[in-house]
């Protein structure tokens, strides 16, 4: 062996020594269950100071904001100290037990049962061990500031190889500097391939489950992954420094998955049941999109308010109109920036996103800021109550992109643009790790476009409900809107049953119809297979007074209802727009 291998060994060694010096939780995993969905799990606490050790498991995950109750999948456990005697689990609530008598080590051993594949739970089967920390990992909170150790057992028969965020150790174990690292790095262990490629002397790596898919669909993909990365690199004027100088889309797109996707400091979950040869490399490439801008705008340049994520309760933020919104807005952007979409494709996607958010009765309950707060009761939350959401909420990630729609077009009347001000909140808070306030950023604007600017702007569109004027900004930037009014019911009507509670303000809400009516006549028409709701409700006037007979728990009623209109907006870009404006839109919307 040379003395320069010898050295290198060496260097390796102490650093490995070091890293292991300082770990205090230890876990193993085994998947010999897996075709039952079941993972045995063994971990061992170490330097342990208190005499009751307090052992848990995660109510929430990175990324989301509700409460998840991972612990109701956790059986079989069971406890020893360092020499192999047993020990009490005492419950000290759902989801938390206290060890005494230990010897300053607990070894502590569980099954996992997993059978959902997405960005929070975990999925463990013969195709896949796809981890989420949380939903995984039990841990002891004394020592959430030490380093973590993980190694994985994992199905050689099956080909099964890891991928991960967390720093490769040797062999299948891995390493996190502390607790809130190690639960925010997903895990992905299967049969998968993966291709890299370098920007700026980081390497991007797609690792992909896709049992269908193509060699070249793969590399068609990573080619419009490459475009994707660096035209919102293109927006920040560099990319993140990332730890380990490296960042992992780790995309499992199986038929036994629920599609999601889900932001982490230094690698992201893709999930969905599209295989990239059955039309997932259209419709899966925006997650990739909205994933990747987040690792600024979110995992870097972070709010206050999930600073530090707490892992015990829910995680509320009034930020996440910009957090998820904005980054909603630049996914849609970055499609059309970089080729993959069509202008065409591109505003015909804002138009349906322009009509849910500036259409919806929701705006009179709450701001953007109060909507933001709605996410632990919405985001993958479950209750088995009724809700009236869809007359006083409209979701975050809409409401904020067509915030930043609004900032944007806004700041491109005065030469200014939205890619600007995202590259001064990066400089501000991104890069000096620091998190921001809303107020943050409302003088991030202020010393970007004026404080009169930034005043007006938060006043009426954050702190209040207010909708901006869209056709003067839009025609700035040469696109037409138009406002249509068709006749409308008001309600979700499927098999003439209503599925949701009527729009308020709508023909269906003034007459009183609630979920679960069935229609059964329109005036003349009974409907039918042939005869639906819409054919119906077109033979009929604006205004005209109408006799609808339903039923209701099972008694069938007669009421006049008068015959409403609903608005609709319709984009479209303007052939006959000056040069000036043609210019703007051309700026807008070309390769950064």
């Amino acid at each position: 062996m040379s003395i320069l291998k010898v050295l290198f060994s060496l260097v390796l060694l102490f650093i490995c020594s070091s890293l292991n010096a300082q770990v205090a939780t230890k876990y193993t995993l085994s998947f010999e269950n897996a075709s039952h969905n079941e993972a045995t799990i063994k971990a061992q606490f170490s330097n342990l100071k208190s005499s009751e050790v307090e052992i848990t498991m995660s109510r929430s995950s990175p990324g989301r904001y509700a409460l998840h109750e991972f612990v109701k999948n956790v059986y079989n456990l069971k406890a020893t100290n360092g020499e192999g005697k047993a020990l009490e689990l005492v419950r000290i609530d759902p989801y938390s037990w206290k060890v005494s008598d230990h010897d300053g080590i607990i070894n502590l051993s569980y099954t996992l049962y997993a059978n959902h594949g997405d960005g929070t739970y975990a999925q463990v089967d013969e195709t896949h061990a796809h981890l989420n920390a949380p939903a995984t990992f039990m841990y002891a909170p004394e020592l959430s500031n030490r380093a973590v150790e993980v190694t994985f057992n994992v199905r050689t028969d099956l080909n099964w190889k890891v991928a991960t965020q967390l720093k490769h150790l040797k062999g299948t174990t891995y390493y996190a500097e502390d607790f809130q690292y190690f639960m925010d790095s997903p895990i992905e262990i299967s049969d998968y391939r993966k291709k890299s490629f370098i920007v700026d002397g980081q390497t991007i790596n797609f690792v992909l489950h896709d049992e269908l898919a193509t060699d070249i669909d793969f590399e068609e993909y990573v080619l419009n992954t490459q475009k994707i990365v660096l035209q919102q690199k293109a927006v920040f004027g560099q990319l993140p420094t990332f730890d380990y100088g490296e960042y992992t889309f780790l995309a499992c797109y199986m038929p036994n998955v629920s599609g999601d996707g889900m932001e982490h400091r230094n690698s992201t979950v893709l999930t969905s049941t599209r295989s990239l040869s059955h039309g997932g490399k259209e419709r899966n490439i925006g997650t990739v999109s909205h994933e990747f801008f987040h690792c600024w705008n979110t995992e870097r340049i972070r709010p206050k308010s999930l600073e530090p994520f707490n892992f015990k309760e829910a995680n509320m933020s009034g930020e996440l109109w910009f957090a998820e919104g904005f980054t909603n807005y630049y996914d849609a952007l970055t499609l059309c920036r970089s080729g993959i979409w069509s202008h065409d494709t591109y505003i015909k996607d804002m138009q349906r996103g322009f009509n849910y958010v500036w259409n919806s009765p929701g705006r009179q309950f709450f701001n953007p800021i109060e909507m933001s707060y709605q996410a632990p009761f919405v985001d993958a939350a479950k209750s088995v109550d009724e809700h009236n959401r869809q007359n006083t909420f409209i979701s975050y990630y809409n409401y904020g992109e067509m915030l930043g729609l609004a900032l944007d077009l806004s700041l491109r009347m005065y030469n200014l643009n939205l890619d600007e001000y995202m590259k001064l909140v990066w400089e501000k808070f991104g890069k000096e790790n620091k998190s921001y306030s809303i107020p943050d950023l409302q003088q991030t604007l202020s010393d970007y476009a004026g404080q009169e600017f930034s005043n007006t702007f938060f006043a009426n569109y954050i702190y209040k409900s207010e909708m901006p004027d869209f056709e003067k900004l839009f025609d700035n930037v040469a696109i037409k809107i138009e406002k249509r009014e068709a006749v409308s019911f008001g309600a979700f009507v499927r098999e003439h049953k209503l599925m949701s509670n009527p729009k308020i303000g709508t023909m269906a809400y003034d007459a009183g119809f609630k979920i679960n009516d069935k229609i059964i006549k329109i005036g003349d028409f009974t409907l039918s297979s042939v005869v639906n709701l819409e054919l119906a409700l077109s033979k009929y006037n604006i205004g005209e007074e109408v006799e609808i007979t339903f039923e209701r728990y099972g008694k069938l009623i007669s009421k006049k209802v008068l015959v409403k209109t609903d608005t609709n907006y319709t984009l479209s870009y303007d052939p006959e727009a000056n040069e000036k404006k043609l210019q703007r839109k051309k700026e807008w919307l070309q390769p950064k």
